[in-house]
């Protein structure tokens, strides 16, 4: 696998970071964060129209531009740095799934051209994203159940449920959703809405298969890792800029060694949680059997990697950074969202364990 950026990479994360930095300044995430529906349909659109975003990694015979994971980790890796309020996570989530399955490809073009949002709702009140420990049930044309931690489920044109039936744990797609009881969670990362949602003997049609939802949740994994990273390179990146002219004793407290020491450790973590990253995007578009361990990999160092470099920032901003009027506090509340989302870290430190054949040695990794 090529673990570099190439030319093109570089030139999409340009034109995205100018997109952002205009379209999601911290006063727009924190005008957003307090919407009901948490997005802007307008910047939605743009991102759909302008730049092709939501289409980016859908096949051309889908209506979409057909590249891979790569160029989507460089979307989700900017997005992640401007903190952007939009339901592009549950909606790529939900167009792998679609993508890996048999039977909904037609709902593809409408996600590719940002006409309709989607989302994949697996987790159930137990909190477990195990596929395992999927309850809710699909009979007779009829799904029943309720489902948690839907990620923009309160907004989402298309559900796809992680079901079961008589052929075991399966992906049902849920195309009516005007009389779902659909409820909004309180959370602490406002930036990104989650809603509990209950199916009483729903419509749904079969669209993907276990597999196809196990493709789906570690493409999910790699795009949330790649946002993990963008958004700890931004902390690290602004407490940089503030040590360096924030003064004390007639010096930069950037030139007192403890100080150099604690940013160094938030460096290394971050260009090793982009190799991580690179690794598991690499592993999506080209090695599919080593995508499971790549993707559980990726998503638990990024999440703890993510969640150090947040906290580093407030401290080391000092007083000031201790206000919620600061925007680290928009990054550590999503760091630690994020870090939950999927599964905490050590769920995913015992899957690589169990992929390695070494179940009921993650304790030590």
């Amino acid at each position: 696998m090529k673990l570099v950026v190439t030319e093109e990479q570089r030139e999409l994360r340009d034109a995205l970071r100018r997109f952002f930095a205009d379209r999601s300044p911290a006063a727009e995430v924190r005008r957003l964060m307090e919407t009901a529906e948490g997005y802007d349909p307008g910047v939605w659109a743009q991102m759909a129209g302008q730049l092709g975003l939501q289409g980016l990694a859908i096949a051309e015979e889908h209506g979409g531009a057909g590249f891979g994971v790569r160029e989507l980790a460089v979307v989700f890796e900017e997005m992640g740095r401007a903190v952007v309020c939009a339901p592009f996570l549950a909606t790529i989530m939900a167009a792998a799934a679609l993508e890996a399955g048999e039977g909904g490809h037609d709902l593809l073009p409408g996600i590719a051209d940002g006409s309709v949002i989607a989302t994949l709702a697996v987790a159930e009140d137990g909190g477990s994203w195990d596929v395992d420990e999927v309850a809710a049930t699909f009979d007779g044309g009829l799904l029943r159940g309720t489902k948690n931690y839907v990620l923009d489920g309160h907004v989402a044109d298309v559900i796809l449920v992680a079901a079961r039936s008589g052929d075991g744990v399966g992906v049902y797609a849920v195309e009516d959703t005007a009389g779902l009881a659909r409820n909004v969670l309180p959370t602490l990362d406002q930036t990104r809405k989650l809603a509990r949602i209950q199916f009483d003997g729903v419509p749904a049609r079969k669209v993907g298969d276990r597999d196809a939802l196990g493709r789906a949740l570690d493409v999910a994994a790699v795009a949330l890792a790649a946002e993990e990273l963008g958004g700890a390179q931004k902390t690290l990146d602004m407490t940089v800029e503030y040590v360096k002219v924030r003064h004390q004793f007639g010096r930069p407290i950037g030139s007192f060694q403890a100080i150099k020491h604690r940013c160094a450790d938030m460096f290394v973590l971050v260009e090793s949680a982009r190799s991580a990253v690179l690794n598991a995007a690499g592993a999506a578009d080209e090695s599919p059997e080593e995508l499971p361990a790549a993707a559980a990999l990726a998503k638990a160092y990024c999440s703890d990697a993510y969640f150090h470099t947040a906290g580093e920032a407030i401290q080391l901003h000092g007083g000031i950074g201790f206000t919620w009027e600061h925007d680290a506090h928009l990054y550590f509340k999503r760091a630690q969202g994020s870090r939950q989302l999927f599964g905490a870290p050590d769920r995913h430190r015992e899957r690589v364990a169990a992929l390695a054949g070494l179940t009921g040695a993650a304790a030590a990794l």
